[in-house]
């Protein structure tokens, strides 16, 4: 069964670094033991481990989990790694890290030099 991206209600990232070694029962109890969410309320869960170019996901389908993996090629995630919560994505900021891009861009502001003001 393939995966529409739109289809889950809520889509989580869970921050930080996990051992992708996990598989479908390890990463369930991770979210089970320490988010408290609820696993089949047609939710996604995004991982990623201690590498920043790949992430596993966790889809409860209505039958079974699915379990994703996706490693980009040529790119790095800026997967946010201070933070022991889950973070609820919105459907953009998930095309974003599908796409290899950080899914929480910052706008880059350039302080000014003192002499340029005027």
């Amino acid at each position: 069964m393939l995966i529409n991206w739109h289809a889950p209600r809520h889509i989580y990232l869970v921050c930080g670094k996990t051992d992708l070694r996990k598989g479908i029962d390890g990463l369930a109890i991770v979210i089970a033991e320490n988010y408290g969410l609820e696993l089949y309320d047609d939710s996604l869960f995004l991982f990623c481990g201690f590498r920043n170019d790949r992430f596993k996901g966790l889809y409860w389908d209505g039958e079974g989990f699915i379990l994703l993996y996706k490693r980009y090629e040529n790119g790095h995630l800026k997967w946010p790694r201070t933070s022991s919560e889950a973070c609820l994505l919105k459907r953009r900021e998930l095309a974003n890290l599908l796409k290899g891009l950080n899914p929480f861009p910052t706008p880059n502001v350039h302080k000014a030099k003192p002499g340029n003001l005027y």
